[in-house]
């Protein structure tokens, strides 16, 4: 697989795959790979461990989209020719954004974010990265500042949510149980009734709030933008959907890790999204074939130990060849890439750069 020609012509790179498998790292290379061959790209990570910013050698990565300096690239031979930036994606902030985007006035953006309903809500949906990470891409996107946009996922147990998230609000947003919350006086009505109205009487007497007042104000304020939020919903759902979208799967040669891209490449396949190919990361060499060269003057212990660790080598080396051979028979041998285990774990500018001489070889 050449990755350089895979994304050139497109505008969004999704990579998902297990956790510990080098995603964050992997997203971030495949930026400056891009980014020096000329494009103007931004990286985005949900990754609440916030690894990407010691990838890029940052003290801290903040919500808003930050340049990345490309001197820092130069004394290991990578000239940035085109521009690079990243951020972390906050959820909580991006859904405020929304409801400023989709309020009819100030004001009414104004009391939706001081009810307490929203709060808790707003705090939850947070909670589930997915959807929100997709609405800035969206954003982004529209805007048409970069030419590469790159997302780095959540571990597959939530990218499945993630593949999921626009199609699954538009559903929420459209169902018949929030239409009737949103319907014109129903929904105070129906709480109204004498039960309702002595269960939330006795909270307001503890709690000294009025949860029904904030239930209904929410309703009644969010009614205005339900079909705003849909509209969104569904143009997520289509970029995802999109020629110039592709999803590469990052994994490692270990067989729950590949499992996982295996399973996960079964899932864009159903549901008709763009699958550009898998990044093995961490293979181990293989020693099958290596020659037993030791030095006549070695000990007989030393001796055994080095042979002892050769066997094992040798033994982890054809288990990785045997991993990557069953991915590349079941995602095809042209859309695998393999990066090899490096001697020391990837920090800052430097390992990034000794990552993207492998990716883009």
């Amino acid at each position: 697989m050449d990755l350089a020609q895979l994304l050139d012509d497109k505008l969004i790179c999704v990579c998902a795959g297990s956790g510990g498998v080098g995603k964050t790292t992997t997203s971030a290379s495949i930026a400056i790979g891009m980014a020096a061959r000329g494009k103007r790209v931004a990286v985005l990570t949900i990754d609440p461990a916030k690894r990407l910013a010691d990838s890029l050698g940052l003290s801290e990565l903040g919500t808003d989209l930050k340049e990345i300096d490309p001197k820092i690239f130069e004394p290991f031979g990578l000239e940035m020719t085109g521009e690079l930036h990243a951020a972390m994606l906050d959820p909580k902030r991006t859904f405020d954004e929304l409801i400023e985007r989709y309020a009819p006035d100030h004001d009414t953006y104004e009391r939706i974010l001081d009810n307490r309903i929203y709060k808790e809500l707003s705090n939850a949906v947070a909670g589930s990265q997915e959807y929100m990470a997709m609405e800035k891409l969206l954003e982004l996107h529209e805007l048409g500042d970069f030419d590469l946009l790159v997302l780095d996922t959540p571990p597959s147990r939530n990218a499945l949510d993630f593949l999921d998230a626009p199609t699954r609000l538009a559903r929420f947003i459209e169902g018949r149980s929030l239409r009737v919350f949103l319907a014109p006086g129903r929904f105070g009505l129906k709480l109204a009734g004498r039960s309702g109205s002595l269960l939330f009487s006795a909270l307001k007497r503890i709690t000294g709030i009025d949860l029904l007042k904030d239930l209904s104000e929410f309703f009644a304020n969010f009614a205005d933008m339900a079909s705003g939020f849909s509209e969104r919903a569904q143009r997520v759902d289509a970029l995802l959907r999109g020629s110039e979208s592709t999803f590469l799967l990052i994994c490692s040669p270990e067989h729950e890790p590949a499992d996982e891209a295996i399973f996960l490449r079964r899932k864009l396949h159903e549901q008709k999204l763009p699958f550009g190919g898998a990044i093995v990361n961490k293979v181990r060499r293989d020693y099958f074939r290596a020659r037993k060269q030791l030095d006549d003057n070695l000990s007989e212990q030393l001796e055994a130990r080095v042979m002892e660790n050769y066997e094992r080598q040798r033994l982890l080396g054809r288990r990785d060849a045997e991993g990557v051979e069953r991915l590349e028979k079941s995602l095809g041998v042209e859309n695998v890439i393999e990066v090899p285990l490096f001697s020391d774990d990837i920090h800052g500018a430097e390992g990034l750069v000794h990552m993207i001489d492998r990716l883009f070889a």
